[in-house]
């Protein structure tokens, strides 16, 4: 059973500290917007759709402590609070999505006095947490057909229920394959420098008694080399418009040895995650963490002082290596640019 790593609880925004796991499973409290900023920041949550579901709530907060008279000055305080969750992390597009539909549903009931105008809000966030989790288990179910029974599955980062509203989107696939009765193995990359994979997709997967082997990240081509890697799946923080995917620094690696060695790159993410505004990879803004990410593992100092370090937080891998593109209205492969276009005018 997932487990849903963000709660809103008696006015509380209740995160899972992903920081400290898999040692601690501590829940921390967030009583006001600027406290989800900070834990969005900070990686308490991390996750392009969890972070979309964090801003939401928090947004929703934000907006509960406004003090004005009328609408515009309600909104005008609206959008200063968006705007500061907003500069969390620039590279995943699920939080400006959940942002702009916050901003959306209060330009809507406009007219609402505002305690009404407030709690539609509240219930607005609500519904993208709880939506998210019933597209990620649709997602599942779209995916889960590409994966055979028996496979090897190979995944980067983590794009489970810790990175979502719950469930998950590349292990949301894993487990609605496993759900119809099959049989996998996942090899799950420590993703440097956060160690996501070793951290979070590790403990999500042995909880839910998924067999689970950890590798460092440069063994994943020695794998493939030796016939021991079936397909590889990752989740996205960001698609383009043609399919170049923005996904944990490392993704691109483990695409470019997933085509030398033929071996199937599946990507999992909702539609949010598509930004239709940007037409390939080189729009998408790439985030640079602290230098301490790289240099310290915990409160242990790794390399030399005053060393020069790069810390992009992720990277794009090009369409032309990804073998299909799993949503939550069905699986695109091929021409990318117009198979996206359809699904995001699919509706329904």
């Amino acid at each position: 059973m997932s487990i849903k790593p963000i709660l809103f609880e008696d006015g509380v925004v209740k995160m899972l500290d992903q920081r400290l796991l898999p040692t601690r499973e501590v829940w921390n409290d967030y009583r006001d917007y600027q406290g989800v900023a900070e834990a969005i920041t900070t990686m308490v949550v991390r996750g392009a759709p969890a972070i979309g579901v964090a801003a939401a709530l928090g947004a929703a907060l934000g907006a509960r402590d406004i003090e004005a008279k009328d609408f515009a000055a309600f909104y005008a305080e609206l959008e200063k609070v968006c705007a500061v969750l907003g500069a969390t992390r620039p590279t995943a597009v699920n939080l400006f999505w959940a942002l702009d539909r916050m901003k959306e549903c209060a330009r809507r009931h406009d007219r609402l006095p505002l305690p009404e105008l407030k709690a539609r809000l509240l219930a607005e966030a609500r519904e993208i947490a709880a939506e998210d989790e019933r597209l990620n288990r649709a997602l599942g179910a779209n995916g889960a057909p590409l994966i055979g029974d028996g496979a090897r599955v190979l995944t980067h980062c983590n794009a489970g229920a810790l990175a979502t509203g719950g469930y998950g989107t590349a292990l949301g696939v894993i487990r609605a394959a496993v759900a119809q009765g099959k049989t996998l193995m996942v090899y799950a990359d420590e993703t440097r420098p956060f160690l996501q994979g070793s951290r979070l997709t590790a403990w999500e997967l042995m909880r839910d008694g998924i067999p689970v082997t950890l590798i460092c990240d440069n063994m994943a081509g020695y794998l493939m080399s030796k016939g021991e890697i079936d397909c590889v799946i990752v989740g996205a923080d960001r698609i383009a418009a043609n399919g170049d995917v923005a996904n944990k620094i490392g993704t691109y690696t483990v695409a470019v040895l997933a085509r030398e060695h033929g071996i199937p790159f599946y990507v999992a993410a909702p539609l949010s995650t598509i930004d239709a505004r940007i037409a390939d990879g080189g729009g998408i803004p790439i985030e640079e963490r602290n230098a301490r990410e790289i240099t310290h593992l915990g409160e242990q100092r790794l390399a030399p002082e005053a060393i020069e370090v790069r810390n992009p937080a992720f990277d794009v891998t090009p369409a032309r290596l990804v073998s299909a593109i799993i949503t939550e209205r069905g699986v695109v492969t091929g021409d990318y640019l117009q198979g996206l276009k359809d699904l995001l005018n699919k509706g329904g």
